[in-house]
């Protein structure tokens, strides 16, 4: 079962994030006068980024990319970051901003955001080389504290209002336990890889199954909750 996961975790992953797209697609009309269709362009958004990060399978072999042989785009590192590392977070930011209440919420994530993005350009550019080699660490766990932040607020919100009622039937409940529920599970690899990654076979083999898991858990969420959810009224734009 092992084996077959690993060696199958671009299929599978594909499989589950693709499903949630073209749901959020079919469902659209559904949900197009409500924040949410916003969370669907994003389930689009990361399908096509995912499947641009693999541009690096056809370097080899004087593939389409060949001509990327010998340079720093070799390897997708960079790329990473940008959509998902910092782009990610950035979109969070904003559908959480369009969903809460409260105002002190929303500007403090806003606010947050802002210290986030410039922090991470910074150690971008003061680390450019290894920009192109690795993923960065401080990037990750500031974007995960973001994602807590937004998630944190918006179950604040849910307990001290009607919402807690028929929390069960809201999507953007099932969008914030399963962001949490992703983040939680990955963010401590961030830290363990800096110790274990590299050649530990055994530890990267532990952080793909993990990955995996989290992946289709996530997706197969958000895919349940479109189809069985009522869009909210209090998200209308």
């Amino acid at each position: 079962m092992e084996d077959f996961l690993l060696k199958n975790y671009f299929l599978l992953t594909t499989v589950v994030e693709c499903l949630a797209a073209v749901t959020g697609l079919i469902l659209y009309k559904k949900y197009k006068h409500t924040a949410a269709k916003y969370f669907i362009w994003f389930l689009w958004y990361l399908s096509i980024c995912d499947f641009a990060s693999n541009y690096t399978y056809c370097i080899k072999n004087e593939g389409l990319f060949s001509f990327l042989e010998g340079t720093v785009f070799i390897n997708n590192y960079w790329f990473g970051t940008l959509y998902w590392h910092i782009g990610a977070i950035l979109f969070v930011s904003f559908y959480f901003r369009k969903i809460l209440i409260h105002t002190v919420f929303k500007n403090t994530i806003k606010y947050a955001t802002y210290i986030f993005v410039l922090m991470s350009f910074i150690w971008i550019f003061t680390h450019w080389d290894a920009f192109f080699k690795m993923f960065f660490p401080a990037i990750s766990v500031n974007g995960a504290f973001i994602v807590f932040m937004c998630i944190m607020f918006y179950f604040i919100e849910v307990l001290l209002s009607d919402k807690i009622l028929n929390f069960y039937k809201s999507l953007n409940f099932y969008i914030s336990f399963s962001f949490f529920i992703w983040w939680i599970i990955t963010t401590p690899f961030v830290f363990y890889g800096i110790y274990f990654g590299g050649g530990d076979i055994v530890f990267r083999n532990l952080q793909s199954l993990i990955y995996l898991i989290a992946n289709m858990v996530m997706y197969l969420t958000i895919t349940f909750a479109l189809i069985c959810c009522r869009p909210e009224n209090e998200t209308e734009v």
